[in-house]
């Protein structure tokens, strides 16, 4: 079976990008990643961004753009999102207050549909990435799966962040079977490095790729025994022991 590239969501070394973005997605390339998923620019401007990442031969996975963002100065996501020469677009935080209620749930879907429908006009394709709060049962049913029922499958898949779903009472492998064919990108992530805490990636990587729907495993990394850059380079070489690479 074709390995599923690996990106590395720049958040992860987000310390580093804000003084040297080029040298940081240098460092990332030469550990082995394939592509970065973008969460701003770091010290550069976008112009800055593309020529260093097209310098490292890396491409972009995808970026994160807040609803603000999307809902306020549209025109700019599309054109960076292009720009980039990414699909995916990934809205990466939605404030849990907006959970408390089925109807509330679907209202969030119900959005992210409308602009995930807009951006389809242009190619690309919307996702939605969760937290913990997402995966709290909501009249029966998870927030999460409220938001996905509200909207199309054509205009809101999901990046599932398994670490989060598991903090959130949600085995991630459970919800690959359940909503598999709308997940294109998973956060790999663990309470620390990849292979330290209680994530089963033996049982997520099972269920992706029995899928088949996932185009990209990307790394995320918000907690460190390390420095950030020797944090992401374990993981990398973790996921190479996993015969990933």
């Amino acid at each position: 079976m074709k390995k599923i590239p690996l990106s590395l969501q720049l958040y992860s070394v987000r310390g580093d990008t804000s003084t040297d973005f080029a040298g940081t997605v240098a460092a990332v390339a030469k550990m082995g990643y394939t592509g970065v998923e973008l969460a701003g620019y770091g010290n550069l401007d976008a112009k800055g961004a593309k020529a260093a990442i097209d310098a490292t031969g890396l491409k972009v996975s995808g970026m994160h753009a807040g609803i603000d963002a999307m809902r306020n100065d549209f025109d700019r996501v599309v054109n960076e999102a292009m720009y980039f020469g990414t699909r995916e677009v990934i809205c990466p935080w939605w404030h849990p207050q907006q959970y408390l209620s089925a109807s509330a749930c679907q209202r969030v879907g119900e959005e992210l549909g409308q602009i995930g429908a807009a951006l389809r006009a242009f190619g690309i394709r919307l996702s939605f990435h969760n937290h913990a709060s997402e995966l709290k049962v909501v009249e029966g049913r998870t927030a999460l799966d409220w938001i996905l029922s509200a909207a199309a499958p054509r205009d809101l898949s999901a990046e599932l962040d398994v670490y989060w779903a598991h903090v959130g009472g949600c085995a991630p492998e459970k919800f690959l079977r359940d909503h598999g064919t709308r997940v294109r990108l998973i956060h790999l992530k663990d309470e620390k490095e990849l292979g330290l805490g209680p994530v089963d990636f033996t049982k997520v990587f099972a269920a992706a790729e029995s899928v088949g729907a996932v185009e990209w495993y990307v790394v995320e990394q918000e907690q460190y025994n390390h420095a950030p850059l020797e944090s992401v380079r374990r993981c990398y070489e973790q996921l190479k022991q996993w015969g990933k690479t």
